[in-house]
């Protein structure tokens, strides 16, 4: 197996982790409404690609996605765990899935501003 190099997805998730984690508190105290309810399918939706998976680009999610063999059961971060588990090296997608939770986090981080 070639050296695969996780931080950035490792650092995105610390990133994202904070992120929830204050938008959690600030989320609860906050007044609901359809502005917010918008905000928050926004974070869903940075969560996708419109290009989608490598071999299934009718699979959008990067987060999760049914197994690419049996087509049950949930993979998480599917462009990285199927590639490694499929030992396809390069088309584990360490780089991209990280972005995208940066994309996540930044979302979240709006929002927290908007409460705050």
């Amino acid at each position: 197996m070639p050296f695969l190099n996780f931080a950035p997805l490792e650092n995105a998730i610390s990133a994202l982790t904070s992120a929830a984690e204050t938008a959690d508190r600030a989320l609860t105290s906050a007044v609901p409404s359809l502005q917010m309810n918008f905000a928050l399918a926004q974070v869903e939706r940075s969560m996708t690609s419109a290009d989608g998976l490598p071999r299934r680009p009718w699979f959008r999610h990067q987060v999760y996605a049914p197994d690419f063999c049996t087509g049950y059961g949930v993979k998480t971060f599917p462009g990285v765990r199927e590639a490694i588990e499929e030992r396809m090296w390069n088309e584990a997608e360490i780089k991209r899935t990280a972005d995208m939770l940066g994309r996540v986090t930044e979302r979240l981080n709006e929002i927290i501003a908007r409460i705050e």
